[in-house]
C-alpha cells in the first residue's frame, strides 16, 4: 500500500469510474422531459470528451481502462500504471453480456455501440439468424431485423416475461406480422470513444463492454439483412439452447437426415425442444451480469445473490468511500413496497444522479435522504412501436395470490392492466397511448381505496384522468 502511495500522482475529490448512463448521467442526458412525478423521457446526445472538459473547468477525464483498485490506500490504478488517489470513489462498470458460450466467433451478444455495429455488419449478409432471449434487446431486434428470417429462442411460455403478462405479449404478437411504419429521422446516437485498453485490463477483451446501448439504440441505423423479404419471425417457446455446433460437426454426423433437413449453414442450433436449425449466427441475449470482477480482488466488497456489489440507502458499498450506482449494484437497503430494482437504462441515471448527491453530502457532513424516485418503479420505453409504461407492481411481483387484475384492450391500439392489491392500485402496464400514466401513478402512490369502483376503473367510457384529478 505504500507503493502505492508513493506512487499517486493525484489525489481528487471525487473519483468515479465508467463512462455509461450512471457515471456521467448529469453531463450526458440531454433534453429531459418529466411525464409525470416519477416517469421521464430523455434524449441522449454523445459528444467528445473535450466538450465536458470546456463545460467543467473541475472536471478531468482520464482515457484508460482500470487495473486495480485498492481501497485500503484509496488508490486507482490505470492500465498504463498511472495511480490516483480519491476521497470519494463511485464505481459505475455496468454489466457484461452473459454470453451463451465464450470464444465462439458465430455467437454475438449485443451490449454496446461497437457490438451493435458489429451486429449490422453481419446482419447485412445473414438469410437467417436465431435470437436467443426474452428481454429488451430481444423484444427489440426480433421487431426491428428486416430482410432476414429470424428464429426466436425463448425460455417462457410468452414473449416479453420480463416486462409482460401472457395477455400483453398477445397484443404484441400481431406486430411481428404486420408491415412497419416508416421510419422516423435518424437519431444522434450517443458514442464516447476511448484509447483501446491494455491487455489484462478492465474494459478489454471480447466480452468486456462499453457504455449499455439506450432505449433508442436501433434507431437511425440499417438492421437489414441479405433477403429481400420485409419480416420473417418465428418463436420456439419454453426452450433453451442445447447445444451449438459448426457445419463441420455436422458434416461429420451420422445422422444424415438431421444434414438434409437443417440445410448448409455456418453454424447450427439445437434447442432443448429437440429442434435444430441452422442460420449465419446466433445472438445471445439472455441478460446481463454485473461488471464487479476488476474491484473484488484485495477487496472486501460484500457481492449480492446477484452478482451486484451491495448498495445500502446512500448508494454505498461495504468499502469506506466507496459507492456504487447502476447495473454494477445491487440495492439492499429496505424498500418500498411499490418499487423494486431492474438494470435499465432509467435506474442507472437515477442511482447515478442520487449517489452523486450523497458523495457531495457526505463530503459537507449534511444529511441526505433516499430519493422519491425509488418511491414507486416507473419505466417508459417503446417496444414494437408502442409506448410502454411500466409502473409499481406491474407483473405482480412479491403478491403472491392475494391480488387481482383488472384488464382493457383494443385490438392494435392500446393494452391497459391494473394491478390492485387490497383494492389499492399497486401496479400497471400501460401500453399504447393511453394517457393513463400520471393519473395511474397518483392512484398508486396516493393508496386510495378503489373497490367502490369496481370494473368501472377501466370503463372506456368513463374519462377517468377527469374524474381523479
Amino acid at each position: 500500500f505504500r507503493r502505492m502511495e508513493n506512487k499517486k500522482e493525484k489525489t481528487f475529490q471525487f473519483v468515479v469510474m465508467g463512462g455509461g448512463i450512471a457515471g456521467v448521467t448529469s453531463l450526458l442526458v440531454q433534453c429531459v422531459c418529466h411525464v409525470s412525478r416519477t416517469l421521464e423521457e430523455f434524449d441522449v446526445e454523445e459528444q467528445p470528451s473535450s466538450v465536458l472538459e470546456e463545460k467543467f473547468p473541475n472536471l478531468t477525464i482520464i482515457h484508460s481502462a482500470v487495473k486495480s483498485l485498492h481501497t485500503k490506500s484509496h488508490c486507482v490504478e490505470t492500465a498504463d500504471g498511472r495511480v490516483f488517489g480519491y476521497k470519494k470513489l463511485c464505481i459505475c462498470s455496468g454489466a457484461r453480456p452473459k454470453l451463451l458460450t465464450q470464444d465462439n466467433p458465430y455467437v454475438l451478444g449485443i451490449r454496446d455501440t461497437d457490438s451493435a455495429q458489429e451486429f449490422q455488419k453481419r446482419l447485412s449478409k445473414a438469410k437467417r439468424i436465431v435470437i436467443v432471449g426474452n428481454g429488451g434487446i430481444a423484444l427489440e431486434l426480433v421487431y426491428e431485423v428486416e430482410g432476414c428470417e429470424v428464429i426466436w429462442a425463448v425460455k417462457d411460455k410468452a414473449i416479453g416475461n420480463t416486462f409482460f403478462d401472457a395477455g400483453a405479449a398477445q397484443f404484441l404478437i400481431p406486430s411481428l406480422e404486420a408491415d412497419k411504419p416508416q421510419a422516423a429521422a435518424p437519431c444522434k446516437r450517443p458514442r464516447y470513444t476511448t484509447e483501446e485498453a491494455a491487455p489484462g485490463a478492465y474494459g478489454h477483451g471480447p466480452t468486456d463492454s462499453g457504455s449499455a446501448l439506450g432505449p433508442d439504440w436501433h434507431e437511425g441505423i440499417a438492421l437489414r439483412g441479405a433477403e429481400q423479404v420485409s419480416r420473417r419471425v418465428s418463436v420456439e417457446y419454453q426452450c433453451e439452447v442445447e447445444k451449438i455446433f459448426t457445419s463441420e460437426v455436422l458434416h461429420k454426423s451420422p445422422q444424415q437426415t438431421l444434414r438434409t433437413e437443417c440445410g448448409d449453414w455456418p453454424v447450427y442450433v439445437r434447442l432443448t425442444n429437440a429442434k435444430t436449425f441452422g442460420c449465419d449466427f446466433v445472438v445471445s441475449a439472455t441478460g446481463v451480469v454485473p461488471n464487479t470482477e476488476p474491484f473484488l480482488q484485495g477487496n472486501t466488497f460484500v457481492v449480492a445473490d446477484d452478482g451486484g456489489l451491495q448498495v445500502d440507502d446512500h448508494m454505498m458499498t461495504s468499502e469506506p468511500d466507496v459507492y456504487a450506482a447502476g447495473d454494477v449494484c445491487t440495492a439492499c437497503w429496505e424498500q418500498s413496497p411499490l418499487w423494486q430494482q431492474m438494470r435499465l437504462w432509467t435506474q442507472a441515471r437515477q442511482m447515478g444522479w442520487y449517489a452523486g448527491r450523497c458523495m457531495a453530502a457526505h463530503s459537507l457532513s449534511e444529511p441526505v435522504e433516499l430519493d422519491f424516485c425509488f418511491e414507486l418503479f416507473s419505466h417508459i420505453t417503446k417496444f414494437f412501436n408502442y409506448k410502454v409504461v411500466l409502473l409499481g407492481k406491474f407483473n405482480g411481483q412479491g403478491l403472491g395470490p392475494d391480488h387481482e387484475l383488472l384488464v382493457r384492450c383494443t385490438k392494435g391500439q392500446e393494452y391497459v392492466k391494473v394491478v390492485l392489491s387490497g383494492g389499492r392500485m399497486v401496479g400497471a402496464v400501460l401500453i399504447g397511448e393511453t394517457d393513463l400514466e400520471e393519473t395511474f401513478e397518483n392512484l398508486i402512490l396516493n393508496q386510495m381505496d378503489l373497490t367502490p369502483y369496481g370494473e368501472e376503473l377501466l370503463n372506456p367510457d368513463i374519462d377517468i384522468e377527469d374524474y381523479f384529478d
